[in-house]
């Protein structure tokens, strides 16, 4: 009784005068090779780029791929070349004078491409990376194991610790339920290849153990953590983080490193405070067991990040770095556990932080809105409002380098107000009192003010441009920057048909369909995740949303497009997965 799914490839006389037979098992093409009087069969597409096997050359039991070298063992399938990954083997015989060929046995394949997924990662090789990564789904491995994987392998190869492919890899998790379901991967890939980046050449970090023996309380860990922070001492302010992980609840954790994050000011340009919230953020996706290796790798660059109270543009001409100090003294000195005030009362907080005259003039309404009762979580929020209009308002006229500056305030802001969220405290509010002061040093950069989307008039588009499929030539055509504001505007406030409000949901996947059809960059990242998320706190088809969701267009159609070769690799990963021919003859 003949197997089932066995293949008659053809005579084996044919084979031995050939040295070659072809045939397909199932949809699979099949490359039969007779050498040193051994029978082989192998997958006839090279798993690299899908170039066809039985045009390379086969010499010393290796077979060789002539489209990139890639060298395979006929025995094993295996590559020689990390590149490539291995060619698929079948068991094959000679049967009364006809060679048989049989379907591979199925197995569960999940541990060999997480360890491809390793080798992508530490070679940087993205094409390997994203192949790992789209068979890990079709497997039914989760979108958090290969996060997870993902950041155990940026903290554990990366001496300096946490920074910007961590925090990219975390903003695509955070974001990944709200993309279109074919972008999933791609935006798992980006994360991943800015990990890849950071690690490459890089000698590996060694977490520091917790103390042994009686245990330290609390106060004193969170002290001497402050304290060490504050001196650049990273290896004790380690050690004291690692012992806090180890006894205490993570509430009181994250108090404690948020509270050395805004004991100076705006922490190198913001993205300390940044990467401390998604470090946490990663931990709602990994488990707090995950603390010791992700908390640990935020130290160093905390404890030598940039102090911009010792720069001039936070002394003169005014001294923000003092008010941000005497703004601290007088949070000390209040009740700041509000009832809540109403939305119109947190958006006109907002426009108060934008407004010219003295520094003191914002701060005053912060802790007007405080007096009045509103909570930690709507200070936050409106500071990232404020924050956000400086995008929205960035006139095009300005250096182009700029977008940075804007960019910068916005996502400290966002930061802030997740933190408060989660973990509000009297110290996380200095964070809103530093961001106010981040909008108000940028006020320049608004002057002149680009119009909001809602008065933009002629020039832009006019009212029937809703359709969300316009963006797209607002990311291929330079100088599109109004009018990708005024189309996502447009779309939640009035609706593509007219109505009193358009999906949000739909213009956050446009947007992130957006970002992940380019070679993004850092601050890209950080910027449209940021919009989502504060998109996300307001209501549905409200002003707040609509000109931040504006602002984040704008931002995205000022920077693009790009060469746009990262999504290609991926495209090509998914069209070998297919099993569609990438080599075909002209």
């Amino acid at each position: 009784m003949e197997d089932v799914g066995a293949v008659d490839a053809g005579s084996f006389a044919d084979l031995k005068a050939r040295g070659m037979l072809l045939t397909k098992v199932g949809t699979h093409g099949v490359c039969v090779i007779w050498h040193d009087e051994n029978l082989y069969a192998v997958d006839d597409r090279c798993p690299h780029l899908g170039f066809p096997l039985h045009r390379g050359t086969v010499h010393d039991g290796l077979l060789t791929c002539h489209w990139h070298h890639a060298r395979f063992d006929l025995c094993s399938g295996g590559t020689l070349d990390p590149f490539a990954d291995d060619v698929r083997v079948y068991p094959v015989s000679v049967r009364d004078g006809r060679v048989v060929i049989r379907p591979p046995v199925t197995e569960d394949r999940t541990g060999a491409l997480m360890g491809r997924l390793d080798d992508g990662l530490e070679q940087g090789l993205t094409l390997v990376t994203a192949k790992a990564v789209l068979g890990l789904l079709e497997h039914g491995v989760s979108a958090d194991a290969i996060v997870r994987r993902g950041v155990a392998f940026g903290t554990r190869h990366r001496s300096q610790g946490w920074g910007a492919g961590l925090t990219v890899l975390v903003a695509m998790a955070n974001l990944l339920p709200h993309l279109d379901v074919s972008d999933r991967a791609l935006a798992l890939v980006h994360g991943l290849a800015f990990v890849s980046r950071d690690t490459v050449g890089r000698p590996d970090r060694f977490p520091l153990r917790p103390l042994e023996g009686p245990g330290v309380a609390a106060d004193r860990l969170s002290s001497w953590y402050r304290r060490f922070i504050d001196t650049r001492t990273s290896d004790g302010a380690e050690r004291s983080l690692a012992t806090a992980i180890a006894a205490a609840n993570p509430a009181t954790v994250e108090r404690m490193m948020f509270t050395a994050a805004t004991d100076h000011v705006f922490l190198d340009e913001g993205h300390t405070l940044d990467f401390t919230n998604k470090a946490f953020e990663a931990l709602d996706h990994l488990g707090w067991e995950a603390a010791p290796d992700v908390l640990s790798s935020l130290v160093q660059q905390t404890a030598t990040a940039r102090r911009h109270e010792e720069e001039g543009s936070w002394r003169h001409p005014y001294d923000l770095a003092a008010l941000a100090s005497e703004a601290g003294s007088r949070l000390e000195a209040m009740d700041v556990g509000g009832d809540g005030v109403s939305e119109d009362a947190v958006e006109s907080l907002a426009w108060r932080l934008l407004e010219d005259g003295e520094p003191d003039r914002p701060l005053d309404a912060l802790f007007d809105a405080l007096s009045a009762g509103a909570t930690p979580e709507q200070v936050g929020r409106a500071v990232a409002l404020a924050a956000a209009l400086r995008i929205t308002r960035f006139h095009i006229q300005n250096d182009h380098a700029d977008w940075n500056v804007v960019h910068h305030g916005f996502t400290y802001a966002n930061a802030v107000h997740q933190a408060l969220v989660r973990n509000p405290s009297r110290e996380l509010l200095r964070g809103a009192v530093h961001g106010a002061l981040k909008v108000y040093l940028d006020r320049f950069l608004n002057v002149p003010a680009a119009r909001l989307p809602a008065a933009a008039g002629a020039g832009v588009g006019d009212d029937s441009e809703k359709d969300l499929s316009l963006l797209q030539t607002c990311w291929d055509e330079q100088g599109q920057v109004d009018r990708a504001g005024a189309i996502v505007y447009r779309w939640v406030r009035e609706g593509s048909e007219g109505g009193e409000g358009g999906d949000p949901a739909a213009v956050i996947a446009a947007l992130g369909h957006a970002l992940l059809a380019e070679d993004a960059e850092f601050h890209w990242f950080q910027t449209v995740e940021a919009a989502v998320r504060q998109s996300m706190a307001w209501p549905t088809g409200s002003e707040p949303q609509a000109v931040i969701l504006a602002g984040a267009a704008r931002f995205l159609a000022a920077h693009t497009p790009t060469r746009r070769e990262l999504p290609q690799v991926v495209r090509i990963a998914v069209r070998l997965r297919r099993g569609e021919d990438l080599f075909e003859e002209g």
